[in-house]
């Protein structure tokens, strides 16, 4: 088969290339805070070097990191995961692929609630499944029901991926919408859960919840969380899996063929950032907050995008739908990849394609920028929509 490059990455790669020769390029187009890991954390990963934890951990990862995980799934989510669920890995993305991977058999389906992160859809290829989209609108905030999925069960449904708070839309499954869910799969004993909870901590409405709560469909639920968006630990690359001990076994197993353990000096620095007060972060989700907030008012006056306000994570994802089949520097754009190639090369701005994620008629817009470039950014935007005729 052939893997697909990431859009997010392709086009933070295009942005670097014309801020390299001299464009002033605004990027939107990352999923990362532009806030640096707190200083407690870094005079850990010192100690941790100095102490010379430099050599081979365990490929699950240290003791004391797998204790401090559990911890933090019961304090955090009222999750049971003993230390020997947990499987630590370089990145969440290494998790969730580990788990498709241990589950999914070529041939078997796999539910795919659109919009979706970029990554699923190939992974899921890659292990030879069959992904099976199902799309929900900004008219939904962008969220799925079980009366959607009951239509798209077959003898072949293996597992179902999503995230919550969502990457590219930010939109949060409730606590109700999670139980209707779980009391819907209740029904269905050999379909497994993927919950990507990587930006649990950044939400802005309401406490998190976590699907694996639900004890009909805890012992079918592979529960993903990182440090990389909450803790600002993005380039430390740390993820980490609660779930059933045969799956963790499988996850363990199979990453101790592809890449062991996961950096030493991480693994140290990430037991002083589980077992903090999530607290700790509280004015990073505050500043978060606030530039969805500015971000919002400044988009919702852009005639004829449509826009909902997400609950959490650091996305926006308009519906640009009104500016596709309009021409623009003598081109026609029919798909949001176009208008977003329009967008960088004519206006120095860079967003994703809604094609990424799933979707036909919608762009990614990051806010994890200052509020100053959030406000170019925007006027920068409505400058480019407007000139489509």
């Amino acid at each position: 088969m052939v893997l697909s490059e990431s859009e997010t990455l392709a086009m933070a790669r295009r942005s670097r290339e014309l801020k390299a020769l001299g464009k002033d390029i605004i990027s939107l187009s990352i999923g990362e805070p532009d806030y640096d890991t707190p200083q407690f954390v870094k005079d850990a990963a010192k100690l941790a070097i100095d102490e010379n934890f430099t050599h081979y951990t365990p490929v699950a990862g240290f003791a004391e990191l797998r204790q401090a995980v559990s911890t933090k799934f019961k304090r955090d989510n009222g999750l049971n995961y003993t230390p020997e669920q947990i499987v630590v890995s370089t990145g969440a993305k290494q998790s969730i692929a580990n788990a498709i991977l241990s589950l999914v058999d070529p041939g078997d389906e796999v539910l795919l609630p659109a919009p979706y992160w970029v990554s699923y859809i190939e992974m899921i290829r890659l292990a030879g499944g069959i992904p099976v989209v199902i799309y929900s609108g900004i008219e939904h905030d962008f969220k799925i029901t079980p009366e959607q999925l009951a239509p798209h069960i077959t003898p072949k449904t293996r597992m179902m991926i999503f995230s919550s708070p969502c990457n590219p839309t930010g939109s949060v499954y409730s606590h109700d919408e999670l139980k209707a869910m779980a009391q819907f799969f209740q029904h269905y004993p050999d379909i497994y859960i993927i919950s990507d909870e990587i930006y649990e901590h950044i939400r802005f409405e309401g406490k998190h919840t976590s699907i694996a709560s639900f004890p009909e469909i805890y012992d079918r639920t592979i529960t993903v969380n990182g440090l990389s968006k909450s803790f600002a630990m993005t380039g430390w690359r740390l993820g980490y899996i609660g779930a059933p001990k045969w799956i963790a076994d499988a996850c363990d197993k199979f990453q101790g063929q592809i890449t062991s353990g996961t950096c030493s000096v991480t693994q140290r620095a990430a037991i002083a950032a589980l077992e903090a007060d999530p607290e700790v972060i509280g004015e990073m989700v505050k500043g978060f907050h606030h530039r969805r907030d500015l971000m919002y008012g400044l988009l919702k006056e852009i005639k004829d995008l449509q826009v909902n306000l997400p609950e959490g994570a650091f996305y926006f994802f308009p519906n640009v739908s009104a500016f596709l089949g309009k021409m623009g520097a003598g081109q026609l754009i029919q798909t949001p990849q176009e208008l977003t190639m329009y967008l960088l090369n004519e206006f120095q701005l860079a967003t994703v394609g809604g094609e990424a994620f799933g979707c036909n008629d919608s762009i990614r817009l990051s806010y994890a920028v200052s509020e100053v470039q959030i406000i170019e950014s925007v006027k920068r935007l409505k400058a480019g929509l407007e000139s489509l005729v």
